[in-house]
Order: structure tokens, then C-alpha cells, then sequence
């Protein structure tokens, strides 16, 4: 593996290591406010993103790398509104397809096929990934009374099909 893929790979963990706290960090402004489903959402997509950086750190591992940590700025933890957070969760998702796109690229102009193929299973869950942000946002952005609010808190994780 060429010093340009890992380093890109390396990336990738961190910036899976930095979605994952910022999911605990909207978990945790949610609690706050109240919004329990949501917070109960945005912890499980934390656990999600760590188990993706510990992927990233074994693959590299496997192939003899090992994975270095930089330090990172804390992530953002109060937000103006669900909207606002769901916004977040947005961009750390498109965020998350970008690294992976470049990694993905690398591992195709390098021939590196077995990185190729661990990337493509990254690569297919971003789809769902974006999606369900997206339809979080719009679902935020529709709330338009309380009880609006309540209902969406309530089933978030049926919304978004995470049931």
C-alpha cells in the first residue's frame, strides 16, 4: 500500500472517530432538550461511527499499518434547534461519503484491490446514510407545532427506518 492510501485511510478513521463524538455530542444536546428519541438515535449512529474507525484501524492493522491519532477539535454541542443538529448530522454523513470516495479512488488508481474491496461495503452504506439525513432534515424543517415535535421525537428511529 503506497504512504498516499494510508495516509487517506488513516483519514478516514479519524474523521469516523470525529462523526462518532459528534454523535455523542448530539446525543447529549438532545437529552438536555428533552428530545429522547432523537438522543437515542444519534447515540446508536455514534456506536455506528466508532465501529467503522475500529474497521478502518483492524484493515490497516491486517495490512501491517499501524493506525496513527491526531488530535481533534471538540465537536459542536449546542445547536439552535433540531434542525440545526439534523443539519450537523448531515454534513458529518456527506462528509463521511467524501473520505471514503477519495480513499476509494486512491485504492482504484493504485490497483489496491483488497483496500477497493473493503471500501465498497463503506461506499453502498453511505447511500442510506445520506439518505435518512436528508429526510431528517426535512422532517426538522416540517415541524410546525409541538405536538408535531413530540410525534417525530416519538418515532424518529421508525421515520428514518432504523427500527
Amino acid at each position: 500500500m503506497t504512504d498516499s492510501l494510508q495516509d487517506l485511510l488513516c483519514k478516514q478513521a479519524e474523521h469516523e472517530r470525529y462523526a462518532a463524538a459528534s454523535y455523542t455530542a448530539l446525543s447529549l444536546w438532545c437529552v438536555s432538550e428533552d428530545y429522547s428519541g432523537f438522543s437515542s438515535f444519534f447515540a446508536k449512529q455514534a456506536a455506528e461511527e466508532y465501529q467503522h474507525m475500529s474497521t478502518f484501524h483492524q484493515y490497516l492493522l491486517d495490512r501491517g499499518i499501524l493506525p496513527v491519532f491526531e488530535s481533534q477539535e471538540a465537536p459542536k454541542g449546542t445547536f439552535e434547534g433540531l434542525t440545526e443538529a439534523a443539519k450537523v448530522a448531515q454534513s458529518l454523513e456527506v462528509n463521511n461519503t467524501a473520505g471514503i470516495t477519495a480513499c476509494y479512488e486512491a485504492a482504484l488508481a493504485e490497483k489496491d484491490y483488497p483496500s477497493q474491496n473493503m471500501l465498497l461495503k463503506f461506499i453502498e452504506e453511505q447511500v442510506e446514510e445520506e439518505a435518512w439525513a436528508a429526510k431528517m432534515v426535512t422532517l426538522t424543517e416540517r415541524l410546525d407545532c409541538p405536538g408535531a415535535l413530540y410525534q417525530l421525537d416519538r418515532h424518529i428511529e421508525v421515520e428514518l427506518g432504523e427500527a
